[in-house]
């Protein structure tokens, strides 16, 4: 085997393979449209499943110093929970999507209470829902809202800083 880079084939013999072959670029358009849709669609209503099952834990709560009483909340409250888990997830895929919802429905909401309480107050006592209301207004209040956006944008950043530390390696 010749060191000459320049050097040919007989002809009829194969060519011999790289060493070492270069990786493939994939294209990465489905895995951001999937995610982007996906925390788009599922962080709000992941957040409304989690908030209307904690408003009716914490009525129930109030009233019997039990969680117990509203088996319904506690189920509301869990899935809720995980489908929030699931848009954190969708940062594997990539990161565009945990940091679409944790924006659109988590930092941006609560930065409009911060900025214009009363008003937001008197908008989601117009539109919403009693229970719902009430679990919105107290998660804007406590600035969970607002924290859950951040933390679904970490889980983005995160997902994609774990993808191009890998690429480098």
């Amino acid at each position: 085997m010749t060191t000459d880079p320049y050097a040919v084939p007989p002809h009829g013999q194969p060519a011999t393979p790289e060493p070492y072959p270069q990786p493939r670029q994939s294209s990465r358009a489905v895995p951001r449209v999937i995610s982007g849709l996906g925390g788009f669609l599922l962080t709000p209503v992941a957040l409304s499943v989690t908030i209307y099952g904690g408003s009716r834990l914490q009525q129930g709560f109030s009233r019997a110093y039990s969680v117990a009483e509203d088996p319904l909340g506690l189920i509301l409250l869990i899935v809720g929970s995980l489908l929030l888990l699931g848009v954190a997830f969708l940062g594997a895929l990539s990161g565009i999507g945990p940091v679409l919802g944790g924006l659109l429905w988590g930092v941006l909401p609560g930065l409009a209470f911060f900025l214009s309480p009363h008003d937001i107050m008197s908008l989601v006592y117009d539109v919403g829902a009693r229970e719902l209301g009430v679990g919105l207004l107290t998660w804007l209040i406590m600035g969970a809202l607002v924290g859950s956006g951040f933390l679904l944008i970490g889980a983005g950043l995160v997902g994609t800083l774990s993808r191009r530390r890998s690429n480098r390696v």
